[in-house]
């Protein structure tokens, strides 16, 4: 425990602007870290293993020490203002299961050593500055169900690696500049319930969702009749693209 307060007094020394005093009056070491706020520690090592630190008008950067919270499998910061780019230290930490660094003001390129988290199931990049392309190690991560990247800088193509993710549940890419055509392998992602790729420069190819978002590509022709076999589909979104012909009567046919 005293090398979780260490490092976590060390998160604290980065931060140059805590409006609320969350952590300026309440990470003390008059007091144990696992009463800290925003802190967890499990309970039969009193080891911390999430910090949630979500929503606190924070600003600053991330300290490499943060690596030194050698149990930790939750942490959240989004929606403050942390920026800079991430410390490889964070690949220390080998029971990472969530991470949302989204709505902050990240930048650099993604890093490659995401991959590295192989109990990852939760990644969270969206509203950030990351440029450069998708690392194609995120498809190491076979236990991921929720990849965000959207409002980013991210270009490139979407790499064939992320459709072994077998668990996506939900992937958002939307308002980046990806281009090319949408892989038709991201068919085989089976659990894929939401999908969106709006606002990038991708076209061509769907696949069946329940919640289908294609707004702002350069997807042109007509509405494909195959679309009419996705009978799980509740929620359709073409709108800014270069579509023409009849909507398919057989769209009617949705019952959900």
């Amino acid at each position: 425990i005293t090398v979780d307060q260490s490092a976590l007094l060390s998160l604290k020394s980065h931060i140059t602007h805590d409006p609320h005093n969350f952590l300026a009056t309440n990470w003390s070491t008059s007091t144990s870290v696992c009463s800290w706020i925003g802190v967890t520690c499990g309970s039969r090592h009193h080891r911390v293993t999430a910090l949630n630190l979500s929503s606190m008008d924070l600003t600053g950067t991330i300290s490499s020490q943060l690596g030194n919270l050698s149990f930790l499998a939750w942490l959240d910061i989004h929606q403050n203002s942390f920026q800079g780019s991430l410390p490889i230290e964070l690949t220390n930490l080998p029971r990472m299961k969530y991470l949302n660094f989204g709505n902050n003001s990240f930048n650099g390129e993604i890093p490659s050593w995401f991959g590295c988290f192989s109990k990852l199931q939760r990644l969270s990049l969206y509203l950030n500055n990351f440029i450069g392309v998708i690392p194609s190690t995120l498809g190491n991560l076979s236990k991921l169900e929720t990849l965000s990247l959207g409002g980013n800088q991210i270009s490139g193509r979407i790499p064939n690696s992320l459709f072994k993710c077998k668990e996506l549940k939900f992937l958002s890419l939307l308002s980046n500049s990806l281009e090319g055509s949408i892989p038709t392998e991201i068919g085989n992602l089976t659990l894929l319930d939401t999908l969106d790729l709006g606002d990038n420069h991708l076209k061509d190819n769907l696949s069946k969702f329940q919640v289908l978002k294609l707004r702002g590509n350069k997807i042109s022709g007509r509405i494909p009749n195959s679309l009419i076999k996705c009978k799980e589909l509740t929620f359709l979104s073409f709108y800014n693209n270069s579509l023409d012909g009849n909507v398919p009567m057989e769209i009617g046919n949705f019952t959900l």
